[in-house]
């Protein structure tokens, strides 16, 4: 399952993650990639937010795992400074992901194979300044249901999709 959406603002990047934040279970991956500066930590910031995590959500860049205590875990990777997948036993990457809470996983496109099959990839493109392209594509059966719920929570949410 894949679908595509646009945003026009960081705001709008951030209320798609408010949407997505409720859907999200126990397991859940989600793995996002884009340039630096496509609106990964915006999407991730609003996911938070539906999480209940109250301290602000800033790119784990420099500490590689920031971990939010919210309904949910919320566990953020940042991949971008990692050089090779043998890096990520060194953060207990393959130990977060399995346990009890969601991670969103920035950068996961740099180590595919080392991501569980069934994940939600989420795709950010730059199209002008403020506008943004998202293509999420589901990985398995999870994540097939939650693209669905996603895209439908989305459809009926005012102004989030065009």
């Amino acid at each position: 399952m894949s679908f595509e959406f646009h945003t026009a603002s960081a705001g709008q990047t951030e209320r798609a993650g408010l949407v997505l934040g409720p859907l999200l279970r126990r397991g859940d991956v989600l793995a996002l990639s884009g340039d630096l500066g496509a609106g990964k930590t915006h999407l991730v910031q609003g996911v938070a937010r539906a999480l209940g995590v109250e301290e602000r959500v800033t790119s784990p860049t420099f500490n590689l795992l920031l971990v939010h205590p919210g309904r949910l875990p919320l566990y953020h990777f940042d991949l971008y400074r990692l050089t090779h997948a043998s890096e990520l036993e060194d953060i207990a990457f393959y130990e977060t992901l399995e346990s009890d809470g969601v991670s969103a996983v920035e950068w996961g496109d740099r180590f595919p194979g080392c991501l569980p099959p069934d994940r939600l990839v989420v795709v950010i493109n730059r199209e002008g300044e403020n506008q943004r392209r998202f293509e999420v594509r589901a990985g398995g059966e999870r994540s097939t249901r939650l693209a669905q719920q996603w895209l439908d929570a989305m459809s009926a949410a005012n102004g989030v999709l065009p």
